[in-house]
């Protein structure tokens, strides 16, 4: 046991796991095993290796977090992967904070994205376009900390409508930081982001959800609410929203990005 948490240890610093992270989390869990705390650092190890193969600056990497098969979906959720001047990948993301009503950007190792109990241990990257890796690489490093939080809107909602700005979700952050990035002189906040995003095309997913599940969630999740969505979409079922799928398939029909690369242990 002496020797697993000493391997265990050495490759959280390697792949710059830091203190515990509750966001994301219900800050009432269990600690996790060790069992889950290798297949982790596994996970993480493989993810560095092969975006380091890749050649790629900034990626766009997923987790698949929860089981959303029943939607259709295969991942949960996104960040941005970013190479640091020092070696290490970093990701930065937004994440809930403890299933409150509240989201942040933080900044991450590899070990640490990969410590939140994913549902399926794999993830999936997208090499986005060299021209938009050099736009976003300045706002993902320390000294792009101000603008990189310009488009955070904190109100956090997992199913938030990916046209209005009352409340956001942590895909929806991501997307519309990259469109800031991609035409800084077109985006220069939610709304303009937004314009730009239904421009290109972007379709976000649908999800059919019952009014009994809509209420189930609404009523017992501060982290849900279907009070952005228009009143014709919302009453009939049709919940739109912005997943990692959707992004995927998007991001090479706009010329922003690549095919996904799944990456499984």
């Amino acid at each position: 046991m002496k020797r697993l948490q000493s391997s265990l240890l050495a490759l959280a610093l390697a792949l710059g796991l830091t203190l515990p992270c509750h966001a994301g989390q219900t800050c009432t869990e269990e600690p996790q095993s060790a069992t889950q705390i290798a297949e982790g650092m596994k996970l993480a190890q493989l993810t560095s290796e092969r975006l380091d193969a890749s050649g790629a600056q900034v990626v766009l990497l997923a987790r698949a977090g929860q089981n959303l098969t029943e939607y259709g979906l295969r991942w949960s959720h996104l960040g941005f992967a970013y190479k640091t001047e020092a070696g290490p990948w970093r990701v930065l993301h937004k994440l809930n904070e403890c299933g409150s009503a509240n989201g942040a950007i933080f900044r991450q190792g590899l070990g640490e994205f990969f410590m939140d109990r994913p549902w399926r241990y794999e993830a999936a990257y997208v090499v986005l376009s060299p021209e938009l890796q050099q736009a976003l690489l300045p706002l993902l490093r320390a000294e792009g900390r101000g603008r990189v939080l310009a488009l955070n809107e904190p109100r956090y909602n997992m199913l938030a409508y990916p046209w209005s700005q009352r409340f956001q979700q942590s895909n929806q952050w991501a997307l519309e930081t990259l469109a800031m990035a991609a035409s800084p002189e077109q985006v220069w906040n939610r709304a303009t982001a937004q314009d730009w995003l239904r421009r290109r095309g972007y379709p976000p997913t649908v999800l059919h959800l019952s009014a009994m599940k809509r209420l189930g969630a609404e009523t017992t999740r501060a982290n849900i609410s279907f009070s952005d969505h228009p009143n014709a979409e919302r009453f009939s079922g049709r919940i739109a929203t912005t997943t990692v799928d959707s992004i995927f398939a998007w991001l090479p029909q706009a010329g922003l990005g690549g095919e996904p690369s799944t990456i499984a242990r």
